[in-house]
């Protein structure tokens, strides 16, 4: 009889909600098993153990790596990302992440040249790419169905800012709502135009209705991007936190070709539930909707790239700093 080959063995460092919640997916998936749980909060790591009875609990990423791991799966302030990713690599385990990887291009190139040296796994949660209506975009943008897809709009406006004190410092976060959100939309315009070269990047960035001056100490709380793309592409894009929305969030990626286009939007306000259209001219063809469970598929890929032998570096891993320079240019650094 063949053996059954093991589980990956995950050690998962920072378990409030979204920990949990990639947590419980991998759970699910049986593609990877919870090792460890580390928290520096005791009530976050012991709900997260009820996903996994049995596994130890620790309070530092420290603990964890001196634990039998191949891999951790990190969700902390973003301030620790670049510090706790390279720590693991160094210690040979793969590593998944929350974006952004780090605060800037410099901290993100740090990790990824990591990974790359000690040929290890490098996922970063760029979950908005596994919704059933963003891939079914991509693949009508992909496969040529739209012509030249020669321009974009992305939108994430949420009328609530984040509950977390880390996120209103600058020196802990990076950026303010074109970090938390637009760095998702730089992503996703990034992919579906396959990364070309950018050859520019012009912003205007707001905290409480004023442009932001670099060294105020705050972060934006508005933001609008205009990328223009190596072969005369544009992409505009806009973000923010506490707009007068009139919903509780505003998410839409649309892109148009020579042949028609394709939408990704929101229904109702919800931040979670979506629907893609396909356009020719005015006619309209819905081409996906809910419900769809995706909130954690990126983080299953990973465990299921690991679990299948691919704890090698993954040269995709590259366009994470992509993604970090873009954002690095919109804010003028």
């Amino acid at each position: 009889m063949k053996r059954k080959q093991a589980l990956p063995r995950l050690g998962f460092l920072g378990t409030g909600w979204i920990g949990r919640h990639r947590m419980e997916a991998i759970v699910k998936s049986g593609e990877a098993e919870v090792a460890a749980i580390a928290d520096l909060c005791p009530e976050n790591a012991q709900e997260a153990g009820k996903l996994a009875p049995g596994a130890p609990l620790v309070e530092s990423l420290e603990e964890l790596l001196e634990l039998d791991l191949d891999g951790v799966v990190i969700a902390t302030p973003s301030a620790g990302h670049c510090y706790q990713a390279l720590r693991a690599l160094d210690r040979g385990l793969a590593v998944f992440c929350q974006k952004p990887l780090g605060r800037n291009a410099e901290e993100a190139q740090l990790v990824v040249g990591a990974a790359r040296a000690v040929n290890r796994l490098l996922g970063v949660d760029f979950s908005y790419r596994y919704t059933d209506a963003i891939q079914k975009m991509h693949q009508l943008v992909t496969s040529g169905e739209l012509g030249q897809v020669y321009a974009a709009d992305l939108v994430f406006h949420n009328a609530y800012g984040p509950d977390k004190d880390w996120f209103y410092d600058p020196e802990l976060s990076g950026g303010g709502c074109l970090m938390d959100l637009g760095s998702h939309l730089i992503d996703l315009a990034l992919w579906f135009f396959n990364y070309p070269e950018v050859r520019s990047v012009s912003s205007s960035i707001f905290a409480g209705g004023e442009r932001l001056k670099v060294g105020s100490g705050k972060v934006e709380d508005y933001a609008v991007v205009s990328l223009v793309l190596e072969d005369g592409h544009a992409v505009r894009l806009a973000c923010s936190w506490n707009v007068s929305a009139g919903r509780d969030a505003v998410i839409e990626s649309s892109f148009y070709g020579t042949h028609g286009g394709v939408s990704f939007k929101n229904v109702q306000g919800s931040f979670y539930d979506f629907v893609a259209e396909r356009f020719r001219g005015t006619a309209s063809e819905t081409i996906a909707a809910p419900p769809d469970e995706w909130g954690g598929r990126c983080a299953v890929a990973w465990a299921r790239q690991l679990r299948l032998g691919g704890n090698g570096f993954d040269p995709q891993a590259e366009q994470l700093v992509r993604v970090a320079e873009v954002l690095d240019a919109a804010y003028g650094r």
